[in-house]
């Protein structure tokens, strides 16, 4: 819809307010006058001047009864009503009981005779503007009834749904019906109306969403700490009650134990870790990090569950190293959760191929297994937080669910990110880049 301001409405409004009374002042003056200029016009000032003529020329006779009645049928057919005075403000003669009748104009002049004043006369005769007045007023009248309805439909009208709309807003109604103006500053105020309800709809959404994924962390969490508190209180309670009667059984229940510890230890860290970069609280220890480097560690590491499966791990470097400004240490955490996630999901026997290089002022690694690769379900929602492809949450079978969150999150924290796809000939790739700093020597 095209707009205008108020300020250029008011200019019309005023042009309107000038021009309309015009408009009607000046087809009523034709038919009245039968003429466009605005002066007397031509048949009355003709019966002015002969009304004048006989004043003056017959200044013997105003007395005069006869020339009086004659004179009286001569005004009433010119329409008008003469006065004469004499020189001591006497009446001599007088056409109408009313000499000052509503809309009539007035002409006075004395007459001179040899210098001596005889009377002084008075002329009312039919004013030709009046009804071009009454036009004009009326053409006023419209144009400001105009003007009104203008300022109320699509000014006030407006402003009150909006305020309207506003009182439902902050009810927490968002389905409100906002008005719609040719004016700008009442469509500009529409246009933040609407913006701000889309914001607050989305914000609405997403809080829905956030409140969703809270009730799923909680009963996730519970799930994945009830598990190894309910093995480790049945194993420490055996030992308790000397279920345990041999030291082959009691290796045994102490090892499970350490294990199920080992499982809660890792499982608080991640969720510390996730919790920090979920408020946006991590502080980075940034430094000079060469992530090859970290890269042939997280290989040493994991080395051993690794071969534990049999699974080759290779890595293709460049020879650059080049050089990052990060968090080595969450760097490092990150690379591992990758590994460690490539390393449970690739089959005994199997690959993992790493690369690692440098294109566009990026560092770029790569890894990709030969395992099953990731479900259509799974590269929607691989990042979201305690998701994991293997629904009974099994800690055999899968880890905490917040590896590839974490990943994700200390990635974008050093202004990179991670991208996971599929491999033509199966398995999985994981994609991640982070940019170098330029201040430092590659």
């Amino acid at each position: 819809m095209r707009t205008i301001r108020i300020r250029t409405l008011t200019i019309y409004c005023i042009f309107l307010t000038l021009l309309v009374p015009w408009l009607f002042f000046l087809p009523a003056h034709f038919i009245t006058t039968k003429q466009l200029h605005i002066d007397m016009d031509d048949l009355q000032k003709e019966q002015l001047e002969d009304t004048i003529h006989l004043v003056d020329e017959n200044t013997h006779n105003w007395t005069n009864p006869n020339w009086q009645r004659q004179f009286k049928h001569h005004l009433q057919q010119m329409n008008m009503d003469v006065s004469i005075q004499s020189q001591s403000n006497q009446v001599i003669f007088q056409s109408t009981s009313k000499p000052n009748k509503p809309f009539m104009k007035t002409e006075h002049f004395s007459v001179i005779q040899d210098g001596e004043l005889l009377g002084r006369v008075t002329i009312s005769y039919t004013n030709s503007r009046i009804i071009p007045m009454i036009a004009a007023i009326g053409g006023l009248i419209l144009s400001i009834i105009i003007i009104a309805c203008v300022v109320r439909f699509y000014i006030l009208k407006p402003l009150e749904r909006l305020s309207y709309c506003a009182r439902q807003i902050a009810e927490g109604d968002l389905d409100v019906n906002l008005p719609k103006s040719f004016i700008k500053e009442v469509a500009d105020v529409n246009e933040g109306f609407s913006v701000m309800v889309k914001g607050l709809k989305e914000a609405f959404q997403k809080q829905a969403a956030l409140e969703e994924e809270r009730r799923f962390v909680i009963a996730a969490v519970a799930h994945d700490l009830r598990t190894p508190l309910f093995a480790l209180r049945g194993y420490l309670a055996g030992l308790d009650q000397g279920i345990a009667d041999s030291p082959e059984k009691r290796a045994k229940y102490i090892a499970v134990c350490k294990e199920k510890s080992q499982q809660l230890d890792c499982l608080v860290e991640d969720l510390f870790t996730y919790t920090k970069t979920d408020y946006q609280e991590m502080k980075l220890k940034k430094s000079t990090v060469y992530l090859t480097q970290l890269i042939q560690l997280s290989i040493e590491n994991l080395t051993p569950n690794a071969q534990e499966k049999n699974i080759s791990i290779v890595l293709n470097k460049s020879e650059d190293d080049g050089n990052i400004f990060g968090d080595s240490h969450l760097l490092g955490r990150a690379i591992n959760n990758l590994m460690d996630n490539a390393v449970r999901h690739t089959p005994f026997g199997g690959n993992i191929f790493v690369h690692s290089y440098q294109a566009d002022g990026k560092h770029i690694f790569t890894l990709r297994d030969t395992g099953e690769g990731f479900s259509t379900e799974e590269l929607k929602r691989a990042f979201e937080p305690l998701y994991r492809g293997e629904v009974s949450r099994n800690r055999h079978t899968g880890g905490s669910g917040l590896g590839l969150t974490i990943a994700q999150r200390i990635i974008r924290h050093h202004g990179g990110d991670i991208v996971l796809k599929n491999h033509p000939e199966g398995g999985a790739i994981v994609t991640g880049w982070i940019p170098l700093d330029p201040k430092l020597p590659s």
